[in-house]
């Protein structure tokens, strides 16, 4: 393991103070067969595949096939996972699945999933926040570890969001794409693992972001429908400036608890989202590019599996090792927002 940095000896990590060390010991993914090229928007929307890449960054997105479910993707996210972790079903205590497409509104996704996996012990459900619900799947199954409650945890991030685009607003259509991520939460001894995490909400700018049909407000209705109100909506140019702010602060927060600054981070992930609020993130808190990973380009925004799937492109193509220190960043709806850092 690499030696952590003088001023990281003694960290504000939680576990100092109570509990136990928590730390992610694997992860996985999945992202659909079918690839949705800018090309084929161009068929699609009134749009072009320069106009899609100098505005988001976003070359590709994988789309899911219709007989695929949201549960189907976490599961196979999370049978890779359990494989790489070297543990079976049967060890998994809690799975905490973060989604806005859920397979229905209920029972919960994470039972859909456990019963694909077998995980027939744990405890499971869902949490819903949005683009950020990874990060705050962390923080939830943390805490059970931390405080000796369960002893693995499995957390999702998974999304159908074809489900709900208006292939019709190009505005929209282009941004997002489907697939899963998953991380297994034990704790490590001698390792600090998950050091903090600083999450935040606001509820006054809801409507920056959402999907006003299908909940007790606007239930379905032929009229609804007809309208559009079920699928996702949002206002990109005040999203984009509430993202970089809210990024920013988070990043900057996480890293004043642990005592660190940018120069000691390896790895950087922030939710991948667009490419200019991920270099305006960047930017802003000094981070060189060689420090940022991005695969915006080849899955779009995929929302609470936007940095998952992007922590196990960078741990399996080597851009992560062990004792690394690493940034999450994460950005969404509700309006939702949190950085976490982890040795990895």
């Amino acid at each position: 393991m690499k030696s952590l940095p003088p001023k990281f000896k003694n960290p504000r990590a939680r576990h100092n103070f109570q509990g136990r060390s928590v730390s992610i010991v694997a992860v996985g993914s999945y992202v659909p067969e079918r690839v949705l090229t800018n090309a084929d928007f161009e068929q699609i929307v009134n749009t072009t595949d320069e106009w899609i890449t100098t505005r988001t960054g976003i070359k590709e997105r994988r789309i899911a096939a219709k007989h695929e479910c949201t549960s189907d993707l976490a599961a196979k996210a999370a049978a890779r996972a359990m494989e790489r972790a070297k543990i079976t079903a049967e060890e998994i205590d809690l799975i905490v699945l973060a989604t806005i497409t859920p397979d229905m509104p209920f029972p919960s996704t994470a039972c859909m999933v456990q019963e694909k996996i077998g995980a027939h012990r744990a405890i499971a459900f869902d949490i819903q926040a949005a683009c950020s619900g990874f990060v705050y799947g962390l923080e939830v199954g943390q805490q059970f570890i931390m405080s000796r409650s369960y002893e693995t945890a499995l957390v999702i991030g998974a999304e159908k969001l074809s489900s709900i685009i208006n292939w019709s607003d190009r505005s929209t259509c282009v941004l997002f794409g489907d697939g899963a991520g998953a991380a297994i939460l034990r704790h490590r001894p001698n390792a600090q693992g998950l050091l903090t995490a600083c999450l935040g909400s606001d509820g006054s700018r809801a409507s920056l972001l959402c999907m006003p049909g299908g909940g007790s407000i606007c239930p379905p209705t032929h009229e609804s429908l007809a309208s559009g109100m079920h699928y996702l909506r949002m206002d990109g140019k005040e999203t984009f400036k509430s993202a970089v702010t809210a990024m920013h602060k988070a990043a900057r927060e996480a890293l004043r608890r642990c005592e660190l600054d940018i120069t000691q981070i390896r790895c950087i992930i922030p939710h991948q989202a667009n490419r200019r609020i991920i270099d305006a993130v960047a930017e802003r808190l000094g981070a060189t590019t060689d420090q940022v990973f991005v695969n915006l380009h080849k899955y779009g925004n995929t929302s609470a599996a936007s940095v998952a799937i992007a922590l196990d492109d960078a741990v399996q193509s080597g851009h992560i090792q062990r004792g690394d220190l690493i940034l999450l960043i994460v950005f969404g709806a509700g309006l939702t927002w949190g950085a976490a850092v982890i040795e990895w």
